[in-house]
């Protein structure tokens, strides 16, 4: 088992408190985030569509940020991928995790809509991942 030991103030007094968990346990707070993911991708002005192709490792998230200029008043997911799991964390940034021992190819969308210096509409990105 792992202790951990946190030492907080409550009211002018210092509490010990005692944290006892399994071997490997971390409170989600001390949890490592997920780095952006390893990409590849020829983004097109606001009201156009793109494609973007990462790479990552099987059973490991990365995050996807929208990379359009401007500012995104909203986005979704279009299409879900077949082979992993796709959560949108904020308006701009989504997680992408393949499944564990799952290799090869998986594929998604993002539908993105936003205005930049030059042109304002929805765009969707479709990304293709090659999990390894």
């Amino acid at each position: 088992m792992r202790t951990r030991i946190l030492i907080t103030r409550l009211s002018g007094l210092a509490a010990l408190v005692l944290v006892i968990g399994p071997p490997g346990f971390m409170p989600a707070s001390a949890a490592q985030a997920a780095s952006e993911c390893s990409m590849s991708v020829t983004l097109a002005d606001w009201g156009e569509n793109s494609t973007a192709d990462i790479d990552v490792k099987s059973g490991e998230a990365c995050l996807l940020p929208v990379g359009i200029r401007g500012t995104v008043t909203d986005s979704a997911i279009s299409q879900k991928p077949a082979h992993g799991k796709l959560k949108k964390l904020n308006l701009t940034t989504f997680e992408y995790q393949p499944k564990a021992k799952y290799k090869g190819s998986d594929s998604f969308a993002i539908k993105a809509t936003g205005q930049g210096p030059k042109a304002s509409g929805t765009s969707v990105i479709t990304v293709r991942a090659t999990i390894k």
